[in-house]
């Protein structure tokens, strides 16, 4: 009997000293960590690099769906032309987030090589790159909203009348490229809670402004839709200047200095290398759901909001398991640098397979109960019906899009941008748009049909990426 006391007690005290140090690794990784990830045990580093970053997906998520949640008191209209308007700034988000990839590999591998300083010239070349190209993208979208509504199938109606929302967006996509690029940089260097921190500012800021902007509550103007887009591209500048000051002002692992200023052709020449891969591989994959919206369009308003909605909601789960991703491709990163190859690849697996129990949870409890997540948007019927059923279908994939994500994230992390590019190619172009086109036009199956194309090919590009990374070409990756 004494013996059985005896062990329960040691049980107990096991127990209690496993839940001290995981609440200690979680406060130290919101505060903010001086580890060096490439020593620390694997478990407490990915613990405390993906918390922080599934905290700051988490709110990155809530913005999707604030802003849907406001818009869709205007009706169906409004929320067909967010939905038509976000679409096409996925290419825009592509382009953001392969410029973050390929600052993420060389920031990482700089962190792990002991080379601060060679880190934070790569982020002001990133950072250069971002303006350039942002300014490239938002003058034709100041000029051309209305005709470009147009063109992805809106009404005439719902062009004019939703014409600022584009504009505006669009326009002020600076703020959206400097935010993905500057939080890789925080990020990949392992100062995670940063980006975090920089992420809830900005939400935060939009949250308030929504209502305010778009209802013209108190001694603000009632700018409908258009109040939405201003809200949105207000919180997120304001969040770059913070950015901008922690940077330049901050005592953090990467700092930039005023010397630092100056372009250096073989750093950028050798970021826009990696970028490309990164960029093309996010532009196949989001420039599908360019197609599969003007596919949808053609079952009518209602149909393309209900998948606008299910889609945020699927963002909105989505979002922090790309936290946990990123944390896979900052480890991998920066072990390579720090010559610990099979780490790097440990870290991949272990955070795969967090990631599938996490999200196959929250696809199981989306697939039984998706009329309840809808009609938090909405109560128009048959947009609820349409969404419900697109929510269901893909919640089906959650378990497949978990491993898949962190699997193309350990790719990017190594400096292998064009694998995941490939893969992507198969899986969205040749499998996805053409599959959506004929169960949803040719057999008539509408939104069902777009839906089974999109979990038909997430699932396979899991599959591709799962094989192609044991063989384990990407740890020979040099950047």
């Amino acid at each position: 009997m004494s013996d059985i006391k005896t062990n329960n007690r040691s049980l107990i005290n096991s127990n209690t000293t496993r839940l001290a140090t995981l609440w200690k690794d979680i406060k130290e990784s919101i505060a903010g960590t001086e580890r060096d990830f490439t020593k620390a045990p694997l478990g407490h580093a990915i613990l405390i690099l993906a918390v922080p970053m599934v905290l700051e997906m988490l709110m990155e998520s809530v913005f999707a769906v604030v802003d849907i949640f406001f818009v869709s008191k205007l009706g169906p209209e409004a929320v067909a032309t967010v939905g038509i308007t976000e679409s096409v700034m996925t290419v825009i988000y592509a382009v953001a987030a392969g410029l973050s990839v390929a600052t993420t590999a060389l920031v990482a591998r700089r962190i792990g090589e002991k080379r601060k300083k060679e880190a934070g010239v790569v982020a002001f070349q990133a950072i250069l790159a971002g303006i350039f190209i942002s300014f490239i993208i938002a003058l034709p979208g100041l000029f051309f909203a209305k005709e470009f509504l147009l063109l992805m199938g809106a009404t005439e109606s719902m062009a004019e009348e939703g014409k600022l929302y584009p504009a505006i967006i669009f326009g002020g996509n600076a703020v959206v490229m400097l935010l993905f690029i500057i939080n890789a940089v925080f990020r990949s260097s392992g100062d995670a809670a940063i980006s975090m921190r920089v992420v809830w500012f900005a939400n935060i800021i939009n949250l308030v402004l929504d209502p305010l902007l778009i209802f013209g509550i108190g001694p603000f103007p009632e700018l409908g839709l258009a109040g939405a887009a201003i809200a949105t591209t207000i919180g997120r500048g304001i969040a770059v200047i913070y950015q901008f000051y922690l940077l330049f002002r901050g005592n953090y692992r990467i700092k930039l200095y005023w010397k630092s200023i100056q372009i250096k052709v073989n750093v950028m020449f050798e970021l826009l290398q990696i970028s490309g891969g990164g960029i093309l591989q996010n532009l196949v994959a989001t420039s599908s759901w360019i197609f599969l919206v003007r596919i949808i369009s053609v079952s009518g308003s209602e149909a393309l909001a209900g998948y606008t909605i299910a889609i945020r909601i699927i963002l909105f789960a989505l979002l922090p398991a790309w936290g946990l991703s990123n944390a896979a491709s900052t480890l991998v990163g920066q072990n390579l640098g720090a010559k610990h190859p099979e780490r790097a690849e440990r870290s991949v697996w272990i955070t795969g397979y967090a990631n599938m129990i996490f999200m196959g949870t929250i696809g199981l409890f989306m697939a039984l109960f998706p009329e309840f997540f809808i009609r938090l948007f909405i109560a128009d019927e048959a947009v609820v019906n349409f969404g419900a059923m697109a929510l269901r279908i893909i919640s089906f994939g959650f378990a497949f899009y978990a491993m898949g994500m962190v699997l193309i994230q350990g790719f990017n992390g190594s400096g292998d941008t064009f694998t995941p590019t490939k893969i992507n190619l198969v899986c969205f172009w040749i499998i996805e748009i053409p599959l959506a086109y004929i169960l949803a036009i040719t057999f008539e199956l509408g939104l069902v049909g777009a839906s089974i194309a999109i979990v038909t090919a997430e699932s396979l590009l899991a599959t591709i990426a799962y094989f192609l990374f044991r063989k384990g070409k990407w740890k020979l990756k040099k950047v």
